[in-house]
């Protein structure tokens, strides 16, 4: 009989890759990680590790008990639920910067209102991370988005599904409306860092328009993106969602083809029909609706 302690370890291992890594992700020391991981080996009664240089990876006996263990560990999340008859244990939340800032406050007024007994905790993360992480159980709920053409990807175990779409803008200084995307082909561009989603996106936009933009600033916070462009230093594009109820310091412009991103909840198969994670799934949903309105 295998002790899920040890197998969610060796799942840890299977997503994280290092021994070091799920020491520091579980706050435990490695010493204990490969400890535990050798009484599983002798559990299993075969070889569930094996070196690979410097490091250890595992066999093809251990990578069929890791995926084992992915479902060990989703029945055991469903067994306990059944037997939960009210949220005992928080919801752990991951959302992207601009839900932190608009639609989470508010979710969290109606349920503080409707769930008085449902504690959230929510940590700010890209939305990368925060996918990565619903896999490993350090969260419940993930607020993320894609953009038009490039789809998440969809990590085994876990489901989407959509809160609303978010229009994306041409935003530049006060002032100014330029007749196409085309116009701005020799004006400095903001822009987030290389490798996300938003500055894939945005590149392609303008590469469609006919031009190379020329990316002088680089920030994963929006603010600075409003920042430099309402004080004339560059030009951008950026979601709706970022201004909150808040009137835009900036001038807006529509793009070709009035684009938008979609905004979604992901959370590991079976939990979503959990009462805590429903309950504030369904609250985000309102917050969403009623900032569209």
């Amino acid at each position: 009989m295998f002790e899920l302690r040890r197998l969610r370890l060796l799942h840890e291992f299977a997503l994280r890759g290092t021994v070091a890594a799920v020491a520091a992700s579980l706050s435990y020391s490695p010493s204990t990680i490969s400890q535990q991981l050798a009484l599983l080996e002798r559990e299993a009664g075969v070889a569930l590790l094996e070196p690979d240089g410097r490091r250890i990876r595992l066999t093809p006996a251990g990578r069929a008990l890791a995926a084992h263990a992915a479902r060990a560990l989703e029945l055991d999340e469903l067994a306990r639920e059944s037997l939960r008859r009210t949220p005992i244990e928080p919801v752990r939340i991951s959302a992207m910067p601009t839900a932190a800032e608009t639609i989470v406050p508010s979710a969290l007024t109606a349920l503080s209102a409707d769930r008085p007994d449902l504690r959230v905790e929510m940590t700010e993360a890209p939305p990368e991370e925060g996918l990565f992480e619903l896999t490993t159980r350090r969260f419940d709920l993930v607020i993320a988005e894609q953009y038009p053409g490039h789809t998440r990807e969809r990590h085994a175990g876990t489901e989407h599904a959509l809160i609303g779409e978010d229009p994306i803008r041409l935003v530049l200084p006060l002032g100014e409306a330029p007749s196409s995307l085309s116009a701005l082909h020799g004006r400095a561009w903001v822009m987030e860092p290389v490798g996300s989603a938003a500055r894939q996106w945005a590149v392609q936009q303008c590469r469609a328009a006919g031009f190379e933009p020329d990316v002088r600033f680089e920030a994963e916070d929006l603010t600075a993106h409003v920042r430099l462009i309402a004080a004339g230093h560059a030009v951008g594009m950026l979601p709706d969602l970022i201004w909150g109820d808040e009137p835009a310091p900036v001038a807006l412009a529509e793009l070709p083809g009035s684009p938008v991103r979609e905004i979604f909840t992901a959370v590991r198969t079976g939990s979503g029909s959990a009462d805590g994670i429903g309950a504030v799934r369904s609250a985000l949903v309102d917050a969403f609706a009623l900032h569209r309105r």
